[in-house]
């Protein structure tokens, strides 16, 4: 591959840049300070999540079958403002990327698994326009990792090929699904790793 044709970084954001809008960490919490049966909860989520990701239903929607499936002792907008709260930003990832992306040479795009709510309330609370020029979120495109077609769009809306795209990922599952598709791709682990390869990405491609 020809390093110096690189044009577009392709960004996951829950586990690299901000916690999980809504991980299985934050439903235990949830379930502890709420007084919700954890393994009904964790069912019924992983029964309809994958909907509410593809932005088939709102949010309301997804606690109406997940949570408000019984009589509460807590208010709707309690629960909400619990789920935002989750959302934290990881380490100095977005901090450095934010200042790197100003004179990098690169197009840094997000491409990501959120519902609407979280991935709307994300992008404002975290500025997130300062670090990416362009948002392939499941919940926009109706479909989500790991179907191959979000990554395919990801390269139609950048109009490059995978062989100028870079790809980087904290599940390993997902950096193996884009490299099938012969998108150079990273898991990343910590902000140190991820900072070398993005400085030696940018000396490839002719950066100072």
């Amino acid at each position: 591959m020809e390093a110096a044709n690189i044009k577009i970084l392709f960004f996951d954001v829950g586990g690299i840049l901000l916690t999980n809008g809504w991980g299985r960490d934050s439903r235990k919490l949830a379930c502890e300070k709420f007084g919700l049966d954890q393994a009904e909860v964790n069912e019924l989520h992983n029964f309809i999540f994958n909907v509410y990701e593809i932005g088939s239903i709102t949010l309301d929607q997804y606690l109406d079958t997940v949570v408000f499936n019984h009589p509460r002792d807590f208010v709707r907008e309690d629960f909400k403002e619990f789920m935002y709260a989750q959302s934290v930003e990881l380490g100095e990832t977005l901090a450095w990327l934010k200042e790197w992306k100003k004179d990098c040479g690169f197009r840094i795009i997000s491409l990501n698994n959120e519902g609407k709510e979280l991935n709307d309330y994300r992008v404002k609370k975290f500025k997130l326009h300062e670090c990416f020029d362009a948002f392939v979120s499941s919940c926009e495109v109706k479909m989500r990792k790991p179907d191959p077609g979000i990554w395919q769009l990801g390269l139609g809306i950048a109009q490059a090929s995978p062989q100028q795209c870079v790809y980087f990922d904290d599940r390993i599952m997902f950096v193996n699904t884009a490299q099938k598709l012969g998108i150079r791709s990273f898991q990343h682990t910590d902000f140190e790793t991820t900072k070398k390869i993005l400085e030696d990405l940018k000396k490839e491609n002719g950066g100072h």
